[in-house]
């Protein structure tokens, strides 16, 4: 089971090298970064990193832009690959996916740290012939207070409805990928209307494993208005307005 990662990408210069560290050290076969038309340093990141052969080069090529040291004796991933694409994360992951020859496709953010056993839960959880695909638990880097308590009513709220948000960490059967059509080329949103249709189609697995997100969406707006916000999108959602006209209402905090 070949297993890519795919990680969409806009002005991510201060999240990217981190992550990227992190992934490449997991044994996953393919990291794939689609850009959406950076202006800072992402791209030249990836590009400095993704013809460096596997091994110990790699490896240190990518602690020298993390200020990161490791003893994880694992095997690092072979350079990222960087591809451009027009922006838009649903754009980008489907032109992520659509590079890839891998039998499994996990979409990451770029503020998104996956857990050491990410490839192994992912396999144990695919090794039921009905499990189309999943998504990890989420924790913020900040995790208490309010921050503690809203990570795992996201947890909770997506175990009961198997309706998850992109930073879960969505991982989906290529096969399964394809006959969904992919992500719909929506501004926002993209990840609900994905696994609401993903789990018409066979199991989805609520990985416990959890991934470690960024809290600067919630900083940068305050915690209860980032709240009242997000429901506030999914309830209009749900009630059928448009992605197109929610995004007049919906600031990205990268």
């Amino acid at each position: 089971m070949k297993i890519a990662v795919i990680i969409p990408t806009l002005n991510e210069e201060q999240a990217l090298p981190d992550t990227l560290a992190r992934t490449a050290r997991l044994g996953f076969d393919e990291i794939i970064v689609v850009d959406g038309g950076s202006s800072d340093r992402t791209i030249s990141i990836v590009r400095s990193l993704g013809h460096e052969a596997r091994g110990a080069r790699h490896e240190t090529k990518i602690k020298s832009l993390t200020q990161e040291s490791s003893a994880d004796p694992r095997p690092v991933a072979r350079g990222p690959r960087l591809l451009v694409a027009p922006v838009g994360r649903a754009r980008q992951m489907n032109a992520g996916a659509a590079a890839s020859q891998a039998d499994v496709m996990l979409f990451l953010h770029a503020d998104t740290h996956l857990p050491d056993e990410a490839r192994q839960a992912i396999e144990r959880a695919l090794d039921d012939p009905a499990c189309v695909g999943g998504r990890f638990d989420v924790r913020f880097e900040r995790d208490r207070g309010l921050a503690w308590l809203i990570a795992r009513l996201i947890s909770l709220r997506s175990r009961w409805s198997s309706i998850a948000t992109g930073d879960q960490a969505l991982f989906v059967r290529h096969e399964v990928f394809a006959q969904l059509g992919g992500f719909t080329d929506i501004p926002i949103m993209e990840d609900v209307d994905f696994t609401r249709r993903l789990k018409r189609a066979g199991r989805v697995a609520p990985l416990r494993a959890h991934v470690v997100t960024s809290y600067r969406r919630w900083n940068r707006h305050g915690t209860l208005r980032t709240i009242v916000l997000m429901w506030a999108l999914r309830l209009l959602y749900w009630l059928d307005v448009h992605p197109n006209r929610l995004k007049n209402l919906y600031t990205s905090a990268r």
